[in-house]
């Protein structure tokens, strides 16, 4: 094939999914001359599965990519049609923000900020291949023979690197949603030294919400809760309710019927699938002795009927899938307008990666989403903001980025997968944050926005933002701080069932007595001038103060831990007393320190204490 000049830049990043799109924003709002290479450009920013942002430990990601300039959340926020808090009956730490969007607009939305950024370039072609002279990025060829010359690569190629889609025995070579797949770069993934594994994900039905009987189901409306933004002003006054379904004994009785025609267990699908987002079929034979498992219906969008099943992903046959469907309690006669399917695809093992999301073996190769092994849309974001903005800041002459365990949700996300590697589609869950008490939703800019300003991703505006939210903040704090109004204070402790004051309380002595803030500021009347968000922040930090201060503390000692550097050419077989098993892990994965060598599955303790001692006598 004849080649030809796309020009040169200083970036390409392949793909325009949600990692793509964080990745390219971060190169070229950080000065950097950027190309994206999409298959196709109404797939933008596209949703293929649930018409949603945030919920269980995604929220805080959220807010992460949001605090460090990124665009998820601004994007979500502009097209959210309802917001719920998660977990709000448990305690802050594992609170989580969810929105349901306008997906159709969404990719509108992302479309258009891709668009009007300035040195951004969006082309409809497919990579072929990631051009190496050296150990370092050159450029890459297109499918159509383009070359561009560029000295570095972000690979963010979702779901799409040689997929297929599984309905029964119907099976299809193509992307999600009937888009095109990439068939070329897998090969020269390999040949640059990747490991290259097989996971699978899949999606719902989605159903024709005139034909379903809403009121057999529950009803959940939307919440007057804080948006995913710290650049966003509110949330809406009108939501859009979702609504609650579940499966029942004939639904079970359906599908173990017809296992022999399930894709998953008749040995269609081979690939690694989600533990924690499972199939319908998964759910009812792994847990047999549930009668009934929840579904939440879900609206795509408020210009179209279509509605999205969460809880019933299935690659049953259609005419399964359709009993499967109607003999859930308010669907009897409902109508598909889309057919659930599975879905297999290429991605590569992380751990050939550094914190840096920086292949270890090309300079200036960067990858991030879902071919690192990850699903949802908030984890590829997260890792498409951190692979932009580290490829931006190596352009730039500038130190590397890699947030700690104890300094954000996106900081355990990424140390899991280059770490400990997965075997598994990875969801990022609040049990994975060993310190998740201090990595809370509310405190996100706190812990982030100065980082993100210094590395020239966070705005000025954003910035701005921030210090007027501190001060706020701090306001407040001081202000809690003051003695409440004795009668109010007494009438109110004893609502609470405690016996009356004998002197005098702060608003603060009060939240610690288990009052809630928003109960304080209607019963004095105070506040009435800070945001939501902040009054919950400073409740927390009330609440929580002894167990924050115990938190803080484990912090300081791993700190110690990560702090002591592992040379980076130690041959670890070389080394007496270590067991095999941790010489061949820590010569693949080359861990940057003590803290990162520790948490490399297969290395123990004792592994580490020999490590220690060989170190100590070789100084």
């Amino acid at each position: 094939m004849a080649t030809f000049s796309e020009g040169s830049c200083d970036a390409v990043v392949i793909g325009a999914g949600h990692a793509g799109c964080e990745a390219a924003l971060a190169l070229a709002r950080t000065g950097q001359k950027t190309v994206v290479l999409t298959l196709n450009l109404d797939s933008v920013g596209f949703m293929p599965c649930n018409p949603s942002v945030g919920g269980t430990a995604k929220g805080h990601l959220v807010r992460e990519i949001d605090a460090l300039g990124g665009e998820m959340g601004v994007c979500a926020d502009k097209c959210a049609i309802q917001y719920r808090m998660l977990n709000e009956g448990k305690g802050a730490a594992v609170q989580s923000l969810r929105a349901q969007v306008d997906k159709n607009r969404y990719h509108t939305e992302m479309k258009r900020t891709l668009e009007h950024t300035e040195n951004l370039r969006i082309i409809q072609a497919e990579a072929a291949e990631v051009l190496v002279s050296e150990g370092k990025v050159t450029g890459v060829r297109t499918a159509y023979g383009g070359m561009i010359t560029c000295r570095a690569v972000v690979i963010a190629t979702g779901v799409y690197l040689c997929s297929r889609t599984i309905t029964g025995t119907h099976v299809r070579e193509t992307g999600p949603n009937g888009f095109e797949r990439a068939t070329l770069l897998t090969q020269n993934l390999v040949g640059l030294g990747f490991h290259v594994r097989r996971f699978k994900t899949g999606t719902p039905a989605r159903l024709d919400g005139r034909t379903v009987d809403y009121q057999a189901l529950a009803c959940q409306p939307g919440e007057n809760v804080y948006p995913f933004s710290f650049l966003s002003d509110g949330v809406p006054s009108e939501q859009t309710p979702c609504h609650l379904a579940y499966t029942n004994p004939e639904t079970h009785n359906i599908i173990l019927s017809n296992l022999d025609r399930a894709p998953l267990y008749n040995g269609e699908i081979h690939a690694a699938g989600p533990r924690y987002c499972p199939s319908i079929e998964t759910k009812v034979v792994r847990f047999k002795e549930k009668e009934r498992h929840q579904l939440f219906l879900e609206p795509e969008g408020a210009d179209t009927t279509e509605v999205y099943v969460q809880g019933l992903s299935t690659s049953l046959p259609h005419d399964l899938q359709k009993e499967v469907y109607r003999s859930v309690k308010g669907l009897e006669h409902c109508e598909i307008v889309r057919y659930a399917y599975a879905i297999e695809y290429d991605c590569v093992d992380a751990t050939d990666l550094l914190p840096t999301l920086e292949y270890k073996r090309v300079e200036g190769l960067y990858l991030a989403g879902q071919i690192n092994g990850t699903s949802g849309y908030e984890e590829a974001a997260a890792q498409g903001l951190m692979a932009g903005l580290n490829a931006s800041l190596k352009l730039r002459g500038l130190p590397p980025l890699v947030l700690r365990r104890d300094q954000a949700y996106i900081g355990v996300l990424i140390d899991d997968l280059v770490t400990k590697g997965t075997e598994e589609p990875y969801r990022m869950m609040t049990s994975r944050a060993e310190f998740r008490l201090t990595l809370r939703q509310d405190n996100a800019d706190e812990r982030l926005t100065e980082i993100g300003y210094r590395a020239g991703l966070a705005t000025e505006e954003r910035y701005a933002r921030f210090l007027e939210r501190m001060a706020q903040k701090e306001h407040t704090m001081s202000a809690l701080n003051a003695r409440a109004e004795q009668r109010l204070a007494d009438e109110l402790v004893q609502k609470h069932g405690f016996p009356p004051l004998n002197a005098g309380v702060t608003y603060a002595d009060l939240i610690r007595r288990g009052m809630e803030i928003s109960e304080l500021c209607q019963t004095f009347g105070i506040f009435s001038e800070i945001p939501k968000d902040v009054l919950l922040a400073c409740e927390t930090e009330i609440k929580y103060a002894g167990y924050l201060k115990r938190t803080e503390d484990e912090i300081e000692r791993a700190k110690k831990m990560e702090e002591k550097p592992l040379p980076k050419d130690l041959d670890y077989e070389t080394i007496a007393g270590l067991r095999l098993e941790a010489r061949e892990k820590l010569n693949r994965i080359r861990p940057l320190n003590f803290g990162q060598a520790s948490r490399i599955s297969g290395v123990s303790p004792a592994d580490i204490a020999v490590l220690m001692i060989y170190l100590s006598l070789k100084k």
